[in-house]
Protein backbone atom coordinates (compact mmCIF):
# COMPACT_ATOMS: atom_id res chain seq x y z
CA UNK A 1 0.00 0.00 0.00
CA UNK A 2 1.41 3.67 -1.11
CA UNK A 3 1.14 6.08 1.71
CA UNK A 4 1.32 9.70 1.66
CA UNK A 5 3.88 11.99 3.79
CA UNK A 6 4.92 15.27 4.10
CA UNK A 7 8.83 15.70 2.73
CA UNK A 8 11.66 18.33 2.91
CA UNK A 9 14.34 19.25 0.18
CA UNK A 10 17.36 17.23 -0.35
CA UNK A 11 19.29 16.39 -3.36
CA UNK A 12 17.37 13.82 -4.62
CA UNK A 13 18.08 11.11 -7.22
CA UNK A 14 16.05 10.96 -10.23
CA UNK A 15 16.05 7.23 -11.76
CA UNK A 16 13.63 6.29 -15.25
CA UNK A 17 12.30 2.51 -14.62
CA UNK A 18 13.53 -0.11 -17.35
CA UNK A 19 11.28 0.10 -20.65
CA UNK A 20 9.16 -3.51 -20.59
CA UNK A 21 6.27 -2.57 -22.27
CA UNK A 22 5.16 -0.69 -25.31
CA UNK A 23 6.07 2.75 -25.64
CA UNK A 24 2.61 4.73 -27.01
CA UNK A 25 -0.01 4.56 -23.77
CA UNK A 26 -3.28 3.60 -25.01
CA UNK A 27 -6.29 5.54 -24.28
CA UNK A 28 -8.70 4.79 -21.86
CA UNK A 29 -12.33 5.06 -22.13
CA UNK A 30 -14.89 5.10 -18.90
CA UNK A 31 -15.33 2.56 -16.53
CA UNK A 32 -18.33 0.25 -18.26
CA UNK A 33 -21.22 0.56 -17.21
CA UNK A 34 -22.88 -2.19 -15.68
CA UNK A 35 -26.02 -3.28 -13.87
CA UNK A 36 -25.41 -3.15 -10.01
CA UNK A 37 -26.35 -0.98 -7.44
CA UNK A 38 -22.46 -0.03 -5.97
CA UNK A 39 -18.92 -1.89 -7.66
CA UNK A 40 -15.31 -1.07 -7.51
CA UNK A 41 -12.06 -2.66 -9.03
CA UNK A 42 -9.02 -1.85 -7.40
CA UNK A 43 -5.63 -2.72 -8.10
CA UNK A 44 -4.12 -5.51 -5.52
CA UNK A 45 -0.75 -4.16 -5.57
CA UNK A 46 -1.16 -0.50 -5.63
CA UNK A 47 -4.05 0.02 -4.30
CA UNK A 48 -5.56 2.71 -7.19
CA UNK A 49 -8.72 2.37 -8.25
CA UNK A 50 -10.04 2.01 -11.48
CA UNK A 51 -13.36 2.29 -11.61
CA UNK A 52 -16.01 2.86 -8.94
CA UNK A 53 -19.81 3.59 -8.63
CA UNK A 54 -21.40 4.64 -5.48
CA UNK A 55 -18.44 2.55 -3.66
CA UNK A 56 -19.26 4.18 -0.60
CA UNK A 57 -23.09 3.62 -0.48
CA UNK A 58 -24.16 1.57 2.46
CA UNK A 59 -25.41 -1.90 1.25
CA UNK A 60 -26.32 -5.21 2.91
CA UNK A 61 -23.23 -7.59 2.24
CA UNK A 62 -25.41 -10.70 2.47
CA UNK A 63 -22.64 -13.77 2.61
CA UNK A 64 -20.25 -11.41 1.85
CA UNK A 65 -20.15 -11.28 5.69
CA UNK A 66 -18.22 -14.37 5.31
CA UNK A 67 -14.79 -13.02 4.37
CA UNK A 68 -14.78 -11.23 7.51
CA UNK A 69 -15.82 -14.18 9.58
CA UNK A 70 -12.94 -15.94 7.57
CA UNK A 71 -10.56 -13.45 8.42
CA UNK A 72 -11.20 -14.09 11.78
CA UNK A 73 -10.76 -17.71 11.57
CA UNK A 74 -7.75 -17.16 9.52
CA UNK A 75 -6.26 -15.09 12.38
CA UNK A 76 -6.64 -17.78 15.18
CA UNK A 77 -5.18 -20.63 12.98
CA UNK A 78 -2.34 -17.99 12.14
CA UNK A 79 -1.97 -17.05 16.21
CA UNK A 80 -2.35 -21.45 16.51
CA UNK A 81 -5.45 -20.83 18.78
CA UNK A 82 -7.13 -23.12 16.54
CA UNK A 83 -6.20 -26.13 14.56
CA UNK A 84 -7.90 -27.10 10.74
CA UNK A 85 -7.76 -30.59 12.91
CA UNK A 86 -9.58 -29.40 15.55
CA UNK A 87 -13.31 -30.79 15.90
CA UNK A 88 -15.70 -28.37 16.58
CA UNK A 89 -19.53 -29.89 17.65
CA UNK A 90 -22.52 -28.71 16.32
CA UNK A 91 -25.03 -26.98 18.22
CA UNK A 92 -28.69 -26.43 18.25
CA UNK A 93 -28.01 -23.08 17.25
CA UNK A 94 -25.63 -23.73 14.69
CA UNK A 95 -27.62 -26.71 13.38
CA UNK A 96 -31.06 -24.76 12.83
CA UNK A 97 -29.33 -22.00 10.55
CA UNK A 98 -31.92 -20.29 8.03
CA UNK A 99 -30.71 -19.87 4.54
CA UNK A 100 -27.68 -21.93 2.45
CA UNK A 101 -26.54 -25.03 4.54
CA UNK A 102 -23.56 -27.47 4.69
CA UNK A 103 -25.50 -29.89 6.41
CA UNK A 104 -23.77 -30.50 9.64
CA UNK A 105 -25.78 -32.36 11.99
CA UNK A 106 -26.40 -31.37 15.30
CA UNK A 107 -23.86 -33.15 17.86
CA UNK A 108 -21.81 -33.87 15.37
CA UNK A 109 -17.97 -33.81 15.87
CA UNK A 110 -17.00 -31.71 12.26
CA UNK A 111 -13.20 -30.95 11.91
CA UNK A 112 -12.44 -27.27 10.92
CA UNK A 113 -11.36 -27.64 8.10
CA UNK A 114 -14.60 -29.08 6.98
CA UNK A 115 -16.04 -26.02 8.23
CA UNK A 116 -14.09 -23.32 6.91
CA UNK A 117 -14.95 -24.99 3.13
CA UNK A 118 -18.31 -25.41 4.35
CA UNK A 119 -18.43 -21.77 4.89
CA UNK A 120 -16.74 -20.57 1.27
CA UNK A 121 -17.48 -22.89 -0.97
CA UNK A 122 -21.40 -23.86 -0.08
CA UNK A 123 -21.35 -20.60 1.76
CA UNK A 124 -23.08 -22.54 5.12
CA UNK A 125 -24.59 -21.11 7.11
CA UNK A 126 -24.78 -23.58 9.58
CA UNK A 127 -20.97 -23.82 9.18
CA UNK A 128 -19.86 -20.21 9.64
CA UNK A 129 -22.15 -20.48 12.99
CA UNK A 130 -20.64 -23.08 14.29
CA UNK A 131 -16.77 -21.57 13.99
CA UNK A 132 -18.02 -18.61 15.36
CA UNK A 133 -19.34 -20.02 18.20
CA UNK A 134 -16.03 -22.19 18.27
CA UNK A 135 -14.10 -18.59 18.38
CA UNK A 136 -16.46 -16.68 20.43
CA UNK A 137 -17.92 -18.64 22.88
CA UNK A 138 -21.26 -17.34 21.53
CA UNK A 139 -22.11 -16.26 17.86
CA UNK A 140 -22.80 -12.55 19.84
CA UNK A 141 -19.34 -12.06 21.06
CA UNK A 142 -17.83 -13.51 17.94
CA UNK A 143 -19.42 -10.92 16.23
CA UNK A 144 -17.31 -8.11 18.40
CA UNK A 145 -14.64 -10.01 17.31
CA UNK A 146 -15.31 -9.29 13.47
CA UNK A 147 -16.68 -5.46 14.27
CA UNK A 148 -12.76 -4.78 16.13
CA UNK A 149 -11.05 -6.45 12.92
CA UNK A 150 -13.05 -4.47 10.31
CA UNK A 151 -12.13 -1.29 12.39
CA UNK A 152 -8.58 -2.78 12.26
CA UNK A 153 -8.57 -3.12 8.83
CA UNK A 154 -9.90 0.48 8.28
CA UNK A 155 -13.40 -0.67 7.19
CA UNK A 156 -14.84 2.58 8.78
CA UNK A 157 -18.20 2.23 6.60
CA UNK A 158 -19.23 -1.29 8.16
CA UNK A 159 -20.67 -2.79 10.97
CA UNK A 160 -22.02 -6.61 11.36
CA UNK A 161 -24.51 -7.95 13.10
CA UNK A 162 -24.07 -11.54 12.77
CA UNK A 163 -21.45 -14.36 11.11
CA UNK A 164 -23.26 -15.81 8.32
CA UNK A 165 -24.98 -12.95 6.67
CA UNK A 166 -28.74 -12.79 7.09
CA UNK A 167 -30.49 -9.11 6.89
CA UNK A 168 -30.65 -6.91 9.81
CA UNK A 169 -30.60 -3.62 10.34
CA UNK A 170 -27.38 -3.11 12.04
CA UNK A 171 -25.83 -5.40 9.71
CA UNK A 172 -23.94 -3.12 6.86
CA UNK A 173 -20.74 -2.31 4.09
CA UNK A 174 -20.03 -0.59 1.46
CA UNK A 175 -17.97 -1.53 -1.75
CA UNK A 176 -14.88 0.10 -1.00
CA UNK A 177 -14.78 -1.86 2.06
CA UNK A 178 -15.29 -5.19 1.11
CA UNK A 179 -12.38 -4.35 -1.09
CA UNK A 180 -10.25 -3.75 1.36
CA UNK A 181 -11.16 -6.62 3.09
CA UNK A 182 -10.28 -8.60 0.03
CA UNK A 183 -6.82 -7.40 -0.39
CA UNK A 184 -6.50 -7.76 3.41
CA UNK A 185 -7.47 -11.79 2.84
CA UNK A 186 -5.23 -12.07 -0.31
CA UNK A 187 -2.01 -10.20 1.66
CA UNK A 188 -2.29 -11.81 5.41
CA UNK A 189 -3.35 -14.95 4.98
CA UNK A 190 -1.92 -16.41 1.16
CA UNK A 191 -1.83 -19.76 3.00
CA UNK A 192 -5.36 -19.81 3.50
CA UNK A 193 -6.51 -17.81 0.28
CA UNK A 194 -6.37 -20.63 -2.39
CA UNK A 195 -9.26 -21.97 -0.19
CA UNK A 196 -11.65 -19.62 -2.39
CA UNK A 197 -10.58 -20.81 -5.08
CA UNK A 198 -12.07 -24.96 -4.64
CA UNK A 199 -14.36 -25.71 -6.71
CA UNK A 200 -16.23 -28.21 -5.13
CA UNK A 201 -15.79 -30.48 -1.85
CA UNK A 202 -17.52 -33.63 -0.46
CA UNK A 203 -18.69 -34.38 3.09
CA UNK A 204 -20.46 -37.09 4.30
CA UNK A 205 -21.42 -38.40 0.39
CA UNK A 206 -22.95 -34.96 -0.30
CA UNK A 207 -20.92 -33.22 -3.45
CA UNK A 208 -21.03 -29.58 -2.54
CA UNK A 209 -20.34 -26.93 -5.46
CA UNK A 210 -18.88 -23.41 -5.36
CA UNK A 211 -21.20 -20.54 -6.16
CA UNK A 212 -18.71 -18.36 -7.92
CA UNK A 213 -19.21 -18.60 -11.74
CA UNK A 214 -16.42 -16.98 -12.70
CA UNK A 215 -14.05 -20.01 -11.40
CA UNK A 216 -15.26 -22.07 -13.87
CA UNK A 217 -15.20 -19.34 -17.06
CA UNK A 218 -11.87 -17.20 -16.56
CA UNK A 219 -8.96 -19.43 -15.21
CA UNK A 220 -7.23 -16.46 -13.84
CA UNK A 221 -9.79 -15.76 -11.19
CA UNK A 222 -9.26 -17.59 -7.92
CA UNK A 223 -11.63 -16.28 -5.58
CA UNK A 224 -13.22 -15.18 -3.74
CA UNK A 225 -16.92 -15.09 -2.32
CA UNK A 226 -21.08 -15.00 -3.58
CA UNK A 227 -23.64 -13.61 -1.74
CA UNK A 228 -27.32 -13.55 -2.07
CA UNK A 229 -30.70 -12.48 -0.34
CA UNK A 230 -33.57 -10.86 -1.77
CA UNK A 231 -33.12 -7.34 -0.09
CA UNK A 232 -29.25 -7.24 -0.59
CA UNK A 233 -29.33 -8.55 -4.37
CA UNK A 234 -26.76 -10.60 -6.11
CA UNK A 235 -23.32 -9.85 -4.96
CA UNK A 236 -19.72 -11.01 -5.91
CA UNK A 237 -16.13 -10.04 -4.76
CA UNK A 238 -13.77 -11.30 -7.22
CA UNK A 239 -9.83 -11.54 -7.78
CA UNK A 240 -8.03 -12.40 -10.47
CA UNK A 241 -4.00 -12.81 -11.37
CA UNK A 242 -2.99 -12.42 -14.62
CA UNK A 243 0.81 -12.32 -15.59
CA UNK A 244 1.53 -10.80 -11.98
CA UNK A 245 -1.19 -8.10 -12.11
CA UNK A 246 -4.11 -8.69 -9.32
CA UNK A 247 -6.95 -6.51 -9.39
CA UNK A 248 -10.05 -7.04 -7.16
CA UNK A 249 -13.71 -6.34 -8.26
CA UNK A 250 -16.35 -6.16 -5.82
CA UNK A 251 -19.78 -5.66 -7.43
CA UNK A 252 -23.35 -5.41 -5.29
CA UNK A 253 -26.77 -6.09 -5.60
CA UNK A 254 -26.94 -7.27 -9.34
CA UNK A 255 -30.53 -8.20 -10.40
CA UNK A 256 -29.47 -12.55 -11.01
CA UNK A 257 -26.47 -14.16 -10.88
CA UNK A 258 -26.03 -14.43 -14.38
CA UNK A 259 -25.60 -10.25 -14.15
CA UNK A 260 -23.42 -10.26 -11.52
CA UNK A 261 -20.79 -12.99 -13.25
CA UNK A 262 -21.15 -10.11 -16.27
CA UNK A 263 -20.51 -7.49 -14.41
CA UNK A 264 -17.63 -8.82 -13.09
CA UNK A 265 -16.11 -10.06 -15.75
CA UNK A 266 -16.68 -7.30 -17.37
CA UNK A 267 -14.77 -4.75 -14.73
CA UNK A 268 -11.61 -7.26 -14.70
CA UNK A 269 -11.65 -7.33 -18.45
CA UNK A 270 -11.42 -3.17 -18.08
CA UNK A 271 -8.89 -3.36 -15.82
CA UNK A 272 -6.48 -5.50 -17.90
CA UNK A 273 -7.38 -4.19 -21.26
CA UNK A 274 -6.16 -0.67 -20.31
CA UNK A 275 -3.85 -0.44 -17.26
CA UNK A 276 -0.76 -2.05 -16.27
CA UNK A 277 1.29 -2.54 -12.74
CA UNK A 278 4.76 -2.11 -12.63
CA UNK A 279 7.00 -3.33 -9.91
CA UNK A 280 8.97 0.19 -8.72
CA UNK A 281 11.27 -1.01 -5.80
CA UNK A 282 11.40 -4.08 -3.75
CA UNK A 283 10.81 -3.99 -0.10
CA UNK A 284 13.88 -2.67 1.82
CA UNK A 285 15.87 -2.07 -1.41
CA UNK A 286 18.13 0.36 -1.04
CA UNK A 287 17.46 3.85 -2.61
CA UNK A 288 19.66 6.43 -0.56
CA UNK A 289 22.67 5.59 1.33
CA UNK A 290 23.16 8.67 3.18
CA UNK A 291 25.96 9.89 5.95
CA UNK A 292 24.85 9.93 9.31
CA UNK A 293 26.24 12.05 12.13
CA UNK A 294 27.73 11.07 15.28
CA UNK A 295 26.75 7.10 15.05
CA UNK A 296 28.91 4.69 14.78
CA UNK A 297 28.11 3.66 11.27
CA UNK A 298 28.88 6.32 8.95
CA UNK A 299 26.61 5.34 6.19
CA UNK A 300 23.02 3.73 6.31
CA UNK A 301 21.41 2.43 3.88
CA UNK A 302 17.84 3.64 3.60
CA UNK A 303 14.51 2.02 1.34
CA UNK A 304 11.26 0.87 1.41
CA UNK A 305 9.45 -1.34 3.63
CA UNK A 306 7.66 -2.99 1.66
CA UNK A 307 7.17 -3.46 -2.17
CA UNK A 308 6.07 -0.46 -4.56
CA UNK A 309 3.76 -0.87 -6.99
CA UNK A 310 2.32 1.57 -9.74
CA UNK A 311 -0.45 1.07 -11.73
CA UNK A 312 -0.53 3.22 -15.16
CA UNK A 313 -2.15 3.66 -18.45
CA UNK A 314 -1.37 0.60 -20.35
CA UNK A 315 1.73 1.60 -22.41
CA UNK A 316 3.00 4.21 -20.10
CA UNK A 317 5.50 2.04 -17.67
CA UNK A 318 8.23 2.93 -19.64
CA UNK A 319 8.13 6.31 -18.81
CA UNK A 320 8.24 6.34 -14.74
CA UNK A 321 10.52 8.08 -13.01
CA UNK A 322 11.38 7.87 -9.35
CA UNK A 323 12.98 10.50 -6.82
CA UNK A 324 14.00 9.41 -3.51
CA UNK A 325 14.65 12.18 -0.46
CA UNK A 326 15.49 12.85 2.89
CA UNK A 327 12.71 14.59 5.46
CA UNK A 328 15.28 16.31 7.40
CA UNK A 329 19.31 16.95 6.49
CA UNK A 330 21.29 16.50 7.86
CA UNK A 331 20.58 12.82 9.92
CA UNK A 332 22.31 12.33 13.06
CA UNK A 333 21.95 9.07 14.96
CA UNK A 334 20.69 7.63 17.10
CA UNK A 335 18.54 5.53 14.14
CA UNK A 336 16.22 3.07 14.27
CA UNK A 337 15.85 0.22 11.30
CA UNK A 338 12.39 1.52 9.83
CA UNK A 339 11.99 4.62 11.51
CA UNK A 340 10.69 6.81 8.24
CA UNK A 341 13.65 9.65 7.11
CA UNK A 342 12.39 10.14 3.98
CA UNK A 343 9.94 9.40 0.94
CA UNK A 344 10.65 7.81 -2.89
CA UNK A 345 8.19 9.30 -5.47
CA UNK A 346 7.11 7.86 -8.60
CA UNK A 347 6.23 9.91 -10.97
CA UNK A 348 4.31 9.70 -14.71
CA UNK A 349 5.74 10.61 -17.67
CA UNK A 350 4.26 13.92 -17.72
CA UNK A 351 5.55 14.44 -14.04
CA UNK A 352 2.35 13.72 -12.12
CA UNK A 353 3.09 12.23 -8.81
CA UNK A 354 1.27 8.71 -9.15
CA UNK A 355 2.72 7.15 -5.96
CA UNK A 356 4.46 7.81 -2.99
CA UNK A 357 6.30 5.54 -0.03
CA UNK A 358 8.14 6.18 2.81
CA UNK A 359 11.64 5.16 2.85
CA UNK A 360 13.30 3.99 6.57
CA UNK A 361 16.73 2.81 7.37
CA UNK A 362 17.51 -0.99 7.01
CA UNK A 363 19.71 -1.47 10.03
CA UNK A 364 19.94 0.70 13.15
CA UNK A 365 22.51 3.90 13.36
CA UNK A 366 23.07 3.73 17.04
CA UNK A 367 25.51 6.69 18.79
CA UNK A 368 29.44 6.62 17.78
CA UNK A 369 31.44 7.09 20.93
CA UNK A 370 32.38 9.86 22.69
CA UNK A 371 34.98 10.77 20.24
CA UNK A 372 32.85 10.55 17.06
CA UNK A 373 30.34 12.41 18.85
CA UNK A 374 32.25 15.44 19.54
CA UNK A 375 34.21 15.50 15.89
CA UNK A 376 30.66 15.24 14.31
CA UNK A 377 29.49 17.99 16.78
CA UNK A 378 32.14 20.29 15.60
CA UNK A 379 32.18 19.17 11.49
CA UNK A 380 28.28 19.94 11.80
CA UNK A 381 29.11 23.57 12.37
CA UNK A 382 30.87 23.89 9.17
CA UNK A 383 28.09 21.33 7.21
Amino acid sequence: MIRALSCAALSCLALPLAASLSEAATPVPSPPLVNVRAYILVDHFSSRVLGAYHADQRVEPASLTKLMTAYVVFAALAEQRLKLTDLVTISQHAWRAEGSRSFVKVGAAVPVDILIKGMIVQSGNDATIALAERLGGTEGQFVDLMNRRAQQLGMQASHFANSDGLPDPNHYTSARDMARLADALIRDFPEYYPLFSIREFQWENIRQSNRNGLLGRDPSVDGLKTGHTESAGWCLVSSANRNGMRLVSVVMGAPNDRLRDEASATLLNYGYTFYETVHVKAAHETVLKPRVWESANEFVAVGPPYEVYATVTRGEGAGLKTSAHLNTEPLIAPLTAGQIVGELTVESAGGEVIARTPLVPATDAPLGSLWTRAFDSVALWFH
